[in-house]
């Protein structure tokens, strides 16, 4: 594969749900994104903006009644490039585990209560690398170990309700990882976890970009995770991406009134006390069809008649790494002075290492 060639190119990646007789709800909406190798690409937005059903149409894993999936995913796979979109589920099943792994918000819903931690690590060895007996045991508990579990061979005779939540969600990480895929999606790993362990996984998760080389697609609604791990972040609302940039521009100078929302609902440190926090407005619900104009403009305190008369494009912001879709976006000025305070010290301790 070239240098310059995505391990993932998704153009134009729309998913609807309905019924028979029913109106289709867009969950996701044209979205467009690429990943690399060795970096970490964010899906950034509210819950209900359609993050997690992009990462599952991605993976093959919505349901195949009463859902359409339009669009292209286009992966550079060892046979070749394929779009994931359009294979088979017998093909999709011989990916999973092997070439893309995906790592669930919920660890203790995400692993079977009924199976040792041990059985579940080796079942993806079996099936992806043909290991066996001792042979798989040992791989297991290496890898259990790699991601920071202690005393790796008592613990794969556990069950998932015994160990810990940190622990739970390491031993899917190390399920994940098991074959070294070549593509990783993160759905709000760090979610239920406390800040230390968390602080913990996000480290982990960073490692195994590095030394393996891995892409990895990262979703979130914490901007906190985002500014210490991603490399390019896409700014999703009501299913389009909304900005797209990678991590400094984005945090110094974004343009998009969403986008600058979602950094003032950020607690600062540096704020006196007592100082409330600016949220944006009203709820993912609030909103139009983009068809009718910009989905954001009844939650936007800049939008204009113009908003209003169309889907607004994505525009290059003098840079074209830096896209909106916006036709009234905010000024600068000011902007990176309040968003990079608090951003600006992780954002420096990542560029050091």
């Amino acid at each position: 594969m070239s240098s310059n060639t995505p391990l993932l190119e998704v153009e134009e990646l729309s998913v609807a749900f309905g019924g028979r007789g029913s109106t289709p709800v867009r969950a996701v909406d044209g979205v467009s994104f690429s990943l690399e190798e060795g970096k970490v690409t964010g899906l950034v937005g509210e819950s209900g903006c359609g993050k997690s059903v992009t990462s599952l149409a991605l993976m093959g894993l919505l349901p195949e009644r009463g859902v359409e999936v339009d669009g292209r995913a286009v992966m550079q796979l060892p046979k070749g490039p394929e779009d994931l979109l359009s294979l088979p589920q017998r093909r999709m099943r011989d990916l999973r585990g092997s070439q893309l792994a995906m790592i669930f918000q919920d660890p203790l819903s995400s692993l079977n209560p009924v199976v040792p931690i041990g059985r579940q690590v080796t079942e993806i060895l079996k099936r992806h690398r043909g290991m066996r007996g001792q042979a798989a045991r040992k791989e297991a508990a290496d890898l259990l170990h790699r991601v920071g579990i202690p005393d790796p061979a008592r613990r794969l005779d556990e069950y998932p309700h015994q160990l810990s939540g940190g622990m739970r969600q390491r031993a899917l990480i190390a399920m994940a990882v098991a074959c070294r895929p070549k593509l990783m999606i993160a759905d709000e790993p760090t979610t239920a976890l406390d800040v230390t362990i968390q602080a913990q996984i996000l480290e982990l998760l960073r490692d195994l970009v590095t030394e393996e080389g891995t892409a990895l697609l990262m979703i979130t609604h914490d901007l906190g995770v985002v500014a210490g791990l991603c490399d390019d972040i896409n700014v999703l609302y009501a299913g389009r991406a909304v900005e797209r940039a990678p991590r400094r521009p984005l945090f110094a100078e974004p343009t998009h009134p969403y986008t600058v929302g979602l950094l003032g609902s950020i607690p600062r440190l540096d704020a006196p006390r007592g100082e409330p926090l600016s949220p944006v407005r009203g709820s993912v619900n609030d909103n139009i069809d983009w068809t009718d104009g910009c989905a954001f403009a009844p939650r936007c305190d800049h939008y204009t008649m113009e908003c209003l008369q169309g889907p607004p494009p994505l525009v290059e912001r003098g840079d074209r790494d830096h896209v909106h879709r916006c036709v009234n976006p905010v000024g600068n000025a000011g902007v990176a002075e309040r968003t990079t305070l608090e951003t600006s010290a992780v954002v420096g301790e990542e560029e050091d290492r």
